[in-house]
């Protein structure tokens, strides 16, 4: 039998996430899936398991859980604390948690979001393709309670231990590349001058939908409205406020601000463990 979480303390955000659901915007599906995609990949690496294997995603508080068989995990992402029943075990390596034990990623000492990738994957149920919790829709497993139950999929082979891996650091100045579109005409020139020559700041108003920022607002050319349109991950969207929001992995499919440009998919795990007051610069990319 394959092994079976149980969640002990499920922090303040703890939610499913593998790579994804792509494909289904046109049926006002988002894409979802790790922010941090390549923490999530590289702590797969470390297991042996499939890059787009699903883990736990956490937010800021970490969580905690308890396996009834032996499993062996990996906490990667946002540096925290990890301990296996109350004893330190290292962070961003595979760890051997026993059966009965409690493995505890604690609050984050740097960044946002850490990732707790089990050998074998956590096997939620997928849905349209993938096993992310989709905050916007609702679709895929809802946001982990104390109490929740998690299936762990068939782990094939144990990893060697221990492995070892560079991580990146949370950054302590966001910088984004943007290009600018579909709307750039519905703002001044004064405006994009601004947009990429002034520093914002994230705002706490931020979240798997969206980073929001706090900084000088953007000034409209075009005063009238726009009918929905697409919008696609890293739209750089400017609400009637004029401070710019960047669309991350929850974005919904359409919106009717406009879009003043979008910013690489690449530049979007940084902004993922950008925490709250930290510095964001847009430049031309």
């Amino acid at each position: 039998m394959t092994p079976k979480l149980t969640v002990v303390r499920s922090g303040a955000l703890t939610t499913v996430q593998d790579a994804g659901r792509r494909g289904h915007a046109h049926l006002g599906v988002p894409r979802s899936g790790a922010l941090d995609a390549p923490a999530m990949r590289l702590a797969n690496r470390l297991l042996g398991n499939a890059p787009d294997a699903a883990v736990l995603e956490t937010t800021l508080t970490g969580c905690a859980v308890r396996p009834d068989r032996a499993v062996t995990v990996v906490v990667g992402g946002a540096p925290c604390p990890v301990t296996v029943d109350g004893r330190p075990v290292p962070w961003g390596a595979p760890v051997r948690v026993p059966a009965g034990a409690v493995l505890d990623a604690g609050g984050v000492t740097a960044g946002v979001r850490s990732y707790v990738a089990v050998a074998g994957g956590v096997a939620a149920e997928p849905v349209l393709g993938s096993r992310s919790t989709d905050l916007l829709s609702g679709l895929g497993p809802s946001p982990l309670r104390d109490g929740d139950v998690l299936r762990v999929g068939d782990s094939g082979r144990e990893p060697a231990l221990p492995g070892v891996a560079p991580w990146p650091a949370p950054p302590a100045e966001l910088t984004l590349p943007v290009r600018l579109g579909p709307r750039a005409d519905w703002f001044t020139p004064a405006a994009l001058r601004t947009l990429t020559s002034a520093t914002y700041r994230v705002s706490p108003h931020s979240n798997r939908i969206g980073l929001r920022t706090e900084g000088p607002p953007l000034e409209r050319a075009s005063t009238g409205e726009l009918p929905s349109e697409g919008m696609v991950l890293g739209a750089v969207q400017v609400p009637p406020d004029g401070r710019p929001v960047v669309f991350l992995h929850d974005h919904p499919t359409t919106g009717g601000y406009p879009v003043i440009g979008v910013v690489a998919e690449a530049a979007l795990a940084a902004a993922a463990q950008a925490v709250v007051g930290t510095p964001v610069r847009f430049v031309p990319g």
